[in-house]
């Protein structure tokens, strides 16, 4: 039958949020003809104002408390008096503590919402700029002695302007609070914020001249020209590296990013899948590392669809780890990127347990929590998981509110994921989440990687200091040493603290290799002694009669004790219709 419209093919509604067919300007014009005010304005009052407000009042609360203590202890006298104000402030301090943690949160609440992404704009958008200055074919040097400049250029116009507006909220604060202000706790309201934005300002002004010089002095990244070798007889580990696989759930649907200008369906997936089974038929692989974007937009279908083909090869399963890309959590709404959800939505934490219910599926044995507050592994996923089983259960049915908030902590908790070695000098595995919390489709790119996760990584590393290790995150670390088509992909995409983060693996990068996703392209090199995989989609930058690809890396064990990346092998996936012509 000759149709007038082939639904197949798909028509201008795929396209409604792709950044392939459509500009961000377009995009963005959509956005704020369809965006909730309210929503906006709620979501900010919870995520922005409330923290400001809570770290403002902190010290006024504090002085008001010690100096009603204070006038009490100085009307008694003697022994007495000295055990009486030590119960008062034991009391006190046990009462100030739940108000300390709570402002703590608020503080590095206010950093990964404002400061840090404060400061990676100024330092990218003077990249950005800057290279635009640059001769064609300009040398790694040059571009790594201009990277190293603007990152001090912006370290010190974050500092200026971020002082400037300290000094402006200087004179609307008030450090010092009495009893008496719990009778108008609305007065409170302006000199709490103004304390709020003289402090976050001030920690900027300082944290950016000491980030912008950090980065200065940091190695640049650059491409790997010369990868290592290794002996015959050393251990070998081949790992597949895929990543934002972006299934979709309807059999002839496209995707949020590409629209019409990438593949319908999961067909790719399937390909990639049978190929890998030969493959490792062949000659057995090691790993299969899917670093995040496993769906497209979180959905239920596009899970089962995942899952359904990852189980059609159970020998592949057996090796596959999978961590959370941002098109797993933060997709608010796949056909609107103008949809807001509110922080106290259950949205955003039934497509966590989603991702949870699918690692535990995929991996849930074979990796292990590590205990934060204990500073070792504890139990498996799946261990982990089982006292909570019948609350995500209920919640994921029901999707309540109250049931949505009991589960708040699980998902910090879980992560890092570790995959340990099987012995001393092995390969073990950590996997981390990546992905900045945000409730905005529009800004559901972004990365970070709390500092305590950062923390627990080097606690891993330093439990097996003869071990190898894979680190494996979704966001990439650095920007690229290659010209970036749009300043959307700087920012827009980029780990807010990659550089940091990058700093802080130094010591144990020659036993390290870093592997992300994010970017949909390959890109193979270092920063510093830290060396750094990027690994290409098979099926977001092609159609459906082009052909993908993906890499298997070998890593060796290295004579020092190091982590050796040997020359990797890179497979084709050729569109079905291509293949079977050929066979």
């Amino acid at each position: 039958m000759n149709r007038l419209i082939e639904p197949r093919a798909g028509d201008a509604e795929d396209d409604a949020s792709s950044t392939k067919k459509r500009s961000l300007v377009a995009i963005a014009g959509s956005l704020l003809g369809e965006i909730s005010l309210a929503k906006l304005v709620v979501a900010w009052i919870i995520l922005g104002l409330l923290p400001a407000v809570l770290l403002g009042l902190a010290p006024l609360v504090v002085t008001a408390w010690l100096s009603k203590v204070s006038g009490r202890f100085s009307e008694l006298a003697g022994l007495g008096s000295v055990l009486i104000f030590g119960l008062v402030g034991a009391v006190g301090w046990f009462g100030v503590r739940p108000l300390f943690r709570a402002v703590e949160r608020s503080f590095w609440s206010l950093n990964s919402l404002a400061v840090q992404p404060f400061y990676a704009l100024c330092r990218e958008g003077l990249r950005h700029f800057a290279e635009r200055f640059l001769p064609h074919g300009a040398s790694e040097d040059a571009r790594a002695r201009l990277r190293a400049a603007t990152s001090l250029g912006a370290g010190l116009a974050a500092c200026i302007i971020a002082a400037c507006i300290a000094a402006a909220a200087w004179p609307a604060t008030r450090w010092f609070g009495q009893i008496g202000d719990l009778a108008r706790p609305m007065h409170l309201v302006v000199p709490a914020f103004a304390n709020a934005v003289t402090l976050m300002c001030g920690y900027l002004a300082l944290a950016s001249l000491a980030w912008g010089v950090a980065d200065a002095s940091m190695d640049q990244p650059r491409d790997i020209k010369a990868f290592d070798e290794a002996s015959p007889s050393a251990r070998r580990w081949r790992v597949v590296h895929l990543s934002d696989i972006h299934v979709v759930g309807e059999r002839y649907g496209f995707r949020i990013e590409s629209g019409r200008a990438g593949p319908r369906g999961n067909e790719r997936l399937v390909e990639v899948l049978e190929t890998l089974a030969r493959i490792h038929a062949d000659d057995p692989l090691d790993v299969v590392l899917i670093t995040g974007d496993m769906t497209d937009a979180g959905r239920s279908s596009e899970w089962a669809e995942f899952l359904d083909a990852l189980s059609c090869h159970p020998a592949l399963m057996g090796r596959t780890f999978v961590l959370p890309g941002n098109h797993d959590v933060n997709i608010v709404d796949r056909a609107n990127p103008a949809r807001l959800e509110l922080p106290t939505s259950p949205g955003k934490r039934l497509r966590q347990m989603r991702t949870l219910s699918a690692m535990a599926a995929v991996q849930g044995d074979r990796v292990s929590v590590f205990e934060k507050t204990r500073s070792k592994l504890g139990k498996t996923l799946a261990n982990a998981l089982e006292p909570h089983r019948k609350a995500i259960t209920a919640f994921a049915d029901t999707g309540g509110l109250r049931q949505g908030m009991r589960l708040a902590n699980i998902w910090a908790d879980i992560f890092p994921m570790v995959v340990p070695p099987s012995e001393e000098d092995g390969l073990g595995i950590v996997l981390l989440n990546s992905n900045a919390e945000t409730n905005f489709s529009f800004t559901n790119a972004l990365g970070l990687v709390p500092e305590e996760d950062i923390r627990a990584l080097l606690a891993i590393l330093g439990r097996y200091p003869g071990a190898r290790w894979i680190v494996a995150l979704h966001h990439h670390l650095v920007e690229y040493p290659r010209p970036a088509r749009a300043f959307s992909e700087r920012v827009g995409t980029a780990l807010i603290n990659g550089s940091r983060f990058v700093r802080q693996l130094e010591a144990e990068s020659h036993r390290v290799v870093a592997m992300h996703g994010h970017r949909h392209i390959d890109w193979i090199g270092r920063c510093g002694g830290l060396k750094i995989i990027s690994a290409p989609s098979p099926v977001m930058e092609a159609l459906d009669d082009e052909a993908t690809g993906f890499y298997i890396h070998t890593l060796a064990a290295a004579p020092d004790g190091g982590l050796a990346l040997l020359k990797p092998q890179w497979i084709e996936i050729l569109p079905r219709a291509t293949r079977a012509a050929t066979v």
